[in-house]
């Protein structure tokens, strides 16, 4: 899989200490973005799901959060690097720019499965005209924190 970055205690990108892994790639490329370097699947370094989750476990204390780029453009590796976070009894959020109703209509399996093991989405593209600097965990107004529970009966429809 691609990776931009791995980042350690970050506290912006979800509750509490958390190990970020910036996937590349991402087929949104919103006005605004703080990270437009993600877009191109050729601007990461290519990582293996062992290599990944060996540096997830390097933090012990901290969970973590999957953002990008957009994880859901490499939804197979992020899927099977999930289960390896959940295998570690930690916390996962991802961050997409799709829609929850996006994914559900029009993803793939892999992306569906990914919803399965996530414990927070943050949903929705960044829009500019939207963006709210106090926002908890988002960047502007129509993103959503969605819990494992919202996920799950969302998806059982």
């Amino acid at each position: 899989m691609k990776m931009m970055n791995i980042i350690h205690d970050s506290v912006v990108d979800g509750e509490g200490l958390r190990t970020v892994l910036f996937f590349a790639g991402c087929p949104h490329h919103c006005r605004g973005c703080h990270n437009p370097q993600s877009w191109r699947m050729t601007n990461g370094t290519e990582m293996t799901i062992a290599e990944a989750a060996d540096e997830i476990a390097s933090n012990p204390i901290s969970d973590v959060t999957f953002s990008g780029g957009d994880p859901f453009a490499q939804a197979e590796e992020a899927y099977l690097l999930a289960r390896e976070v959940k295998r570690m009894g930690k916390n996962l959020w991802v961050y997409t720019g799709y829609t929850l109703e996006q994914l559900l209509e029009h993803g793939t399996a892999e992306q569906r499965l990914l919803l399965e093991e996530c414990d927070m989405l943050v949903d929705g593209p960044f829009v500019l005209a939207e963006r709210d600097i106090t926002l908890a965990f988002r960047g502007s107004w129509n993103q959503r924190l969605l819990s494992k529970a919202v996920l799950m009966d969302a998806i059982r429809g």
